[in-house]
């Protein structure tokens, strides 16, 4: 297995670190941390991240006096912003979800879209914009980062959460049909999760290109994602025969075999039947 690349060149850092590109902060409001994203992005794109938000994160939210989540880095559209809205707010009772966007014009470009509080759009980075959330949904806004300076986002984002906080911060490919993403609390990393439309991979280690910046330059032999995704891929050729009834009741093998195997896999495995799988991050993480 080779190691995984990123989708963009290693280009940016975060304030203060030195800069390889200005500018470091948004225009207008000042302390906005980080760098713009393409913006793209499609319907639906996120629903796999939003399915496992409201299998996980729903008590979270609550038993919280204000339910309050921030969908960092929208991009040009709110459409994610939105879904996310739907698809929580018949669960939370007085849900708030802002949206966080480096680039103003962005903001002003949703305008439409604002009904607070239970909807807002607002200028802010990695900052979280002074707010204090429960939740932050960062999704395809550090792809552009070197591993150190993910890194510091993670804490820059961590140091910025509400009492009992979560960050559930990954990459998906553009339909939203492989992501992987990591869930962060005020002390670090709880958890790696793999989603993907399972009719769609080869192998597992398919998905080693949506890999966290954490993990993805550590996909080399004699650690342990790499470790994590061998076994995985061992797994999945070991339950080919189940490819009859089709390959979620392979993945599902898949998984009951890594379970099998001592990896410490978390939640419900309702969820391995959607293409998921959640493993501890301390089993994964870099050595």
């Amino acid at each position: 297995m080779s190691e995984a690349r990123s989708d963009h060149k290693d280009r940016a850092s975060l304030s203060p670190l030195p800069r390889r590109r200005a500018p470091r902060l948004a225009a207008g409001r000042a302390r906005a941390l980080g760098l713009p994203t393409r913006g793209t992005t499609n319907a639906n794109r996120l629903r796999r991240v939003d399915r496992w938000i409201l299998a996980t994160q729903v008590p979270r939210l609550r038993d919280c006096p204000r339910p309050l989540v921030i969908d960092l880095g929208y991009g040009s559209s709110a459409v994610t912003t939105l879904e996310l809205v739907e698809r929580l707010g018949p669960e939370v009772a007085g849900l708030e979800v802002v949206g966080l966007e480096i680039d103003p014009a962005r903001v002003t470009a949703v305008e439409a879209d604002r009904d607070p509080p239970r909807v807002d759009f607002r200028v802010g980075g990695f900052e979280l914009a002074g707010l204090q959330p429960v939740l932050v949904r960062a999704f395809n806004v550090l792809r552009q980062y070197d591993e150190r300076s993910a890194a510091q986002a993670w804490d820059t984002m961590r140091a910025a959460l509400g009492p009992g906080g979560v960050i559930v911060e990954g990459t998906c490919d553009e339909w939203g049909r492989r992501s992987v993403w990591v869930a962060l609390d005020a002390d670090g990393p709880l958890t790696l999760t793999f989603s993907v439309r399972v009719a769609d991979i080869a192998t597992p280690s398919d998905l080693a290109e949506r890999l966290p910046k954490g993990l993805i330059h550590h996909n080399v032999p004699g650690q342990p994602i790499h470790d994590f995704l061998r076994a995985f891929d061992a797994a999945w050729a070991a339950a080919a025969g189940l490819s009859t009834f089709g390959p979620r009741q392979r993945w599902v093998a898949a998984v009951e075999a890594l379970a099998e195997e001592g990896w410490p896999l978390v939640g419900s495995s309702r969820r391995w039947r959607h293409g998921e799988v959640t493993v501890r991050w301390s089993a994964v993480a870099p050595v």
